[in-house]
């Protein structure tokens, strides 16, 4: 392979449903390219980007694939991504090398829930796209119904550069108005035939092509200008038009395909080329300081990681795009994310599992390298000196979480280490080995996301799983003022332990300092504040430690002790064994043993004090609250709302967003198991959403009553 220069390629990413056809498109462009010699199927199990077992059981594509072809000169890198929520991961990672995006349609669904999902997100990571309409060979395709979903989505936006004369099985040709050329497939030689447009379809052809023509000058204003002197464009000045609308997200082009017949492949592949940004005429790509770094060859070497992928018996391989320089085989590069040296001992373009060795790659390319020591997905590399670092890849909030453990015991560590694993080569799983609740916590995109990892982890690794519900990181507190003494004391020949605690506790309320006087018992208790010592708590909240002692009733030696003694207690609250927080403690009376007294004693002693005063200081639960977002069709939102409600939800509010209702809503985290598949269910999986943590709050009397009545449960099965 010849090396290519910046404005000799084109990065684009497949986007669209399950079932679209996405994979069967890369196939077709890898044929035309040259990079294959035939062309596999899904059905056939032999495509270049589902190679994968599991891709092979569930006909469809669960990891996002690297590809290239090259093509009129041209080198197109190409993302494969899954139609499914649930592993969009891929597509995040792919928008950050990606300049441009293909939209695949189902000639037959027309507008799905996947165009809707990765509309949204292409919007909102500003990326450009056309519109690829596939399947117009099935017999039950409807070009004109496909359209009217297209602009109902989209809007003015949609612009036809191709339309079919036919759809069905004999669907074999169609115009291009940009071009003003009939292009017919000769399905047993593959040869391609450029016709005049038939007399029949000149007025319609005519038709759209003027709609091209004004929607292309509209992003031009000498443009603009020549249509109003001319009344009409030349090709090669929609393109100019087209160019400009596409970068900015002004025009969606629709063109026509059966890639399953590799109709309109080569066609859409020339579109790419001639209308679609290179790396250098997009926006040159920031650091996290704010330095420009232009795609240029001659600029300092540097790389930005978007993939890792761990194959068995090569280790890790590390997918990057050179954002500036020559990146040469052998360069050693900086990871300036941990300071670490890195070389580059091979490089390679992919075509899924193919590997293609090559000498060397310039800015704006895709390539990867194998066996680095200490660079993941996000990471920035460079040389001579430079310090850039790009921004970690923005990966969506997880929304299913589930608790995992070994069938075996005995396979514990091994199971955290394939979940590192894991999430190096799919940053929306994350793990988390909670000491709090004495689980391993694994959160994904949904249920189906994390059952491939469970068929991965028995099929691949040989260890099977067992998911099960995670518990809920509560916390305990208390609402009023509440006092408690506890004297431990111990003998046992010799030397004793004594240590004797008197404190009072109150709730830390934002805005309410510490006071001096309370009535205890019926009798007014005046402290004085001498030292106060503020604990920020690693679960949230705090304490406040207050020093009241006068007299010399305890040492001052001894009130580390107490304080230790009492954040023991805190580490396991009194009500359900959760993290206690947000408690201020007063230490103002106690007694000493000239002899016996020790720290282990005073330790004790507040422990059991603080324990006693907690449960008389009106102790509540409270449980973490999440900011919930639902993106959801008008016409499931009364389905979608009583489903919330049923959660314990607060909706905070309702809004419209492009055919979209959007529910807002803090929702309990316990009642959010397993959401994403009920989302899914009552919506026919239109809906989305994601959530946040936002704050902690008291659970309602009903559910402490229950929540303690299952800890005392548990107590007694212990």
């Amino acid at each position: 392979m010849r090396t290519y220069q910046t404005n000799e390629i084109k990065n684009v990413v497949l986007l669209g449903n399950s079932g679209s056809g996405k994979t069967t498109i890369a196939e077709g462009m890898l044929f035309e390219g040259k990079v294959i010699d035939r062309r596999g199927s899904i059905d056939a199990q032999n495509t270049v980007s589902d190679y994968t077992e599991v891709e092979h059981i569930y006909k469809r594509s669960i990891f996002s694939t690297v590809l290239y072809t090259e093509y009129l000169d041209r080198k197109l890198n190409i993302v494969d991504t899954a139609g499914s929520d649930d592993f969009s991961g891929g597509v995040f990672s792919a928008f950050r090398i990606a300049d441009t995006g293909i939209m695949v349609i189902n000639a037959v669904n027309g507008v799905e829930v996947g165009t809707q999902i990765f509309g949204r997100y292409a919007e909102e990571y500003d990326k450009p796209f056309f519109l690829a309409v596939n399947q117009l060979d099935h017999e039950k395709a409807s070009w004109e119904n496909t359209i009217e979903s297209l602009q109902k989505t989209f809007g003015k936006k949609v612009v036809l550069i191709q339309y079919p004369i036919t759809t069905g099985p004999g669907f074999d040709s169609f115009i291009d108005v940009l071009t003003m050329k009939l292009y017919k497939h000769d399905g047993d030689s593959g040869v391609v035939h450029e016709l005049p447009i038939p007399a029949e379809e000149e007025e319609r052809a005519n038709e759209l092509h003027n709609a091209l023509v004004e929607a292309s000058a509209e992003n031009d204003d000498a443009l603009m200008e020549m249509f109003f002197e001319k009344g009409t464009l030349s090709e090669e000045d929609i393109r100019v038009g087209l160019r400009k609308g596409i970068a900015h997200r002004d025009v969606f082009p629709v063109l026509c395909l059966s890639a399953k017949k590799d109709i309109g492949i080569r066609r859409m592949m020339e579109f790419l080329i001639n209308n679609t940004p290179s790396p250098n005429q997009k926006p040159k790509p920031t650091t996290t300081d704010g330095t420009e770094v232009a795609f240029d060859a001659a600029g300092a070497p540097c790389i930005f990681v978007f993939k890792t992928q761990i194959e068995q018996h090569l280790g890790e391989i590390c997918y990057f795009k050179v954002i500036s320089g020559k990146i040469t085989e052998g360069i050693e590069l900086t990871n300036n994310n941990n300071g670490t040296k890195e070389k580059l001992s091979q490089l390679y373009v992919t075509a899924g599992k193919n590997r293609t060795k090559v000498a060397e790659l310039l800015a704006g390319d895709v390539g990867c390298t194998v066996k680095l020591k200490n660079t993941k997905t996000s990471h920035t590399l460079a040389g001579n000196g430079k310090n850039w670092v790009f921004a970690p890849i923005t990966f969506p909030e997880p929304k299913f979480r589930t608790a995992v453990k070994p069938k075996n015991q005995a396979d514990e560590e091994k199971l955290g280490e394939l979940l590192n694993k894991a999430h190096q080569e799919d940053p929306t799983i994350l793990v988390e080995y909670s000491k709090e609740l004495k689980q391993i916590i694994v959160s994904g995109q949904g249920e189906h996301h994390l059952n491939i990892l469970k068929w991965q982890l028995a099929n691949n690794n040989k260890l099977e799983i067992e998911f099960y519900p995670p518990k809920i990181p509560y916390r305990e507190t208390i609402t009023k003022v509440a006092n408690a003494s506890y004297r431990h004391k111990k003998q046992s020949g010799g030397a004793g332990q004594f240590g004797e605690v008197h404190i009072i506790i109150e709730p830390i309320v934002e805005g309410v300092e510490a006071r001096s006087k309370f009535k205890i018992e019926g009798k007014e208790l005046n402290l004085n504040l001498k030292g106060k010592e503020v604990q920020p708590l690693p679960w949230g909240g705090s304490l406040e430690f207050y020093n009241c002692i006068v007299g010399g009733s305890i040492d001052a030696r001894f009130l580390p002790a107490i304080l230790k003694g009492v954040m023991e207690k805190m580490e396991e609250g009194p009500l359900t064994g959760s993290y206690a927080r947000d408690i201020r403690v007063y230490v103002y009376d106690g007694k000493m043993h000239p002899v016996d007294s020790n720290e282990l004693s005073f330790k004790l002693a507040g422990r059991n004090a603080f324990k006693e005063a907690f449960k008389n200081a009106g102790p509540k639960i409270m449980e973490p609250i999440y900011d919930v977002t639902v993106l959801v069709p008008a016409d499931k939102m009364g389905d979608v709302m009583s489903d919330l409600q049923n959660r314990r939800a607060i909706i905070e509010g309702m809004s419209s967003a492009k055919g979209f209702e959007k529910l807002s809503a803090k929702v309990p985290l316990s009642e959010m198991h397993k959401y994403s598949t009920t989302l899914s269910s009552l919506t026919s999986g239109r809906a989305t959403y994601n959530m946040k943590f936002s704050n902690y709050e008291q659970v309602p009397a009903d559910v402490q009553e229950k929540l303690l009545k299952a800890y005392e449960a548990i107590a007694v099965e212990e």
